[in-house]
């Protein structure tokens, strides 16, 4: 899709550009340590990836090809109408450390869904028993759905690395670029039916995730700030839960994602 396209090319060019940027203001080395929180908003494109469910008692070993999965925002038809978790959001945990509070380490989740789209889809391996290689009509009326609604659910414990980019004299403003790389579980909530079989929806540890993200910082007045972010996220599931066996997918992730935080100094001046 040349929207997807689209997306993925800007968070290639965003989570790359803090390592173009050189600092042309530098803030004084005074402090011991800087803390951060931060609460926020995304959208997600993923790449196509195969869902491959294995019932060994029924007989049963076989994939769905190439499936275009898609988002569902939720903050784009009432944010303020709902739950503040409902939508798809994410939050950010760090700190700052050094004697240009450059570096440091953040938890950063994101509270992303992956819906299997309705429609045709090519189905192929062992059914019953009997080799399949066909498509089925996709949909909750037929028995079919795969959700991760309640969320995909990315978890990543991130180094990070900031420049100082630039600042005012009474440093009331301040725009910093930061890059960030971390590894994590994902804990997805399973929701699904193949061929009317549905499990017991639930949340579980799904497997792993890996990502990077670059992000365009503006402070305000030294604590209140909004954060642009462009993230890239790979993430392997495996054992997903599902009627009488498991299921296992891998797929690639581009996000856009704003937040507003509150930033802070530890410790005393130098």
């Amino acid at each position: 899709m040349r929207q997807n396209r689209i997306l993925f090319a800007f968070v290639t060019i965003f989570f790359l550009l803090p390592f173009a940027v050189e600092a042309q203001t530098e803030t004084a080395p005074h402090k011991h340590g800087e803390f951060y929180f931060s609460w926020g908003y995304n959208t997600e494109a993923y790449t196509k990836s195969t869902v491959k469910i294995s019932q060994p008692a029924l007989g049963n070993n076989y994939s769905f090809l190439d499936v275009q999965g898609h988002d569902h925002r939720g903050w784009d038809d009432g944010i303020f109408s709902k739950a503040l978790t409902i939508p798809q959001y994410n939050y950010r945990i760090g700190f700052f450390f050094g004697n240009k509070t450059d570096m440091g380490v953040e938890i950063n989740f994101d509270h992303t869904k992956f819906i299997f789209p309705d429609g045709p889809a090519h189905i192929k391996g062992t059914l019953h028993g009997k080799a399949i290689d066909s498509t089925v009509n996709f949909t909750r009326d037929g028995g079919f759905y795969y959700y991760l609604n309640n969320g995909a659910n990315f978890l990543l414990f991130n180094i990070t690395k900031r420049w100082h980019w630039k600042t005012n004299k009474k440093e009331n403003i301040k725009l910093d670029a930061i890059a960030k790389f971390g590894v994590g579980p994902v804990l997805p909530h399973v929701d699904n039916s193949f061929f009317g079989k549905s499990n017991n929806a639930d949340f579980q540890f799904g497997g792993w995730n890996t990502g990077l993200e670059g992000a365009l910082r503006s402070t305000f007045f030294k604590h209140v700030y909004l954060e642009l972010c462009g993230k890239l996220d790979y993430a392997r599931y495996s054992h997903l839960h599902l009627y009488d066996g498991a299921a296992k997918q891998a797929f690639g992730t581009a996000e856009v994602i704003v937040n507003l935080g509150y930033t802070f100094h530890t410790g005393k001046k130098r």
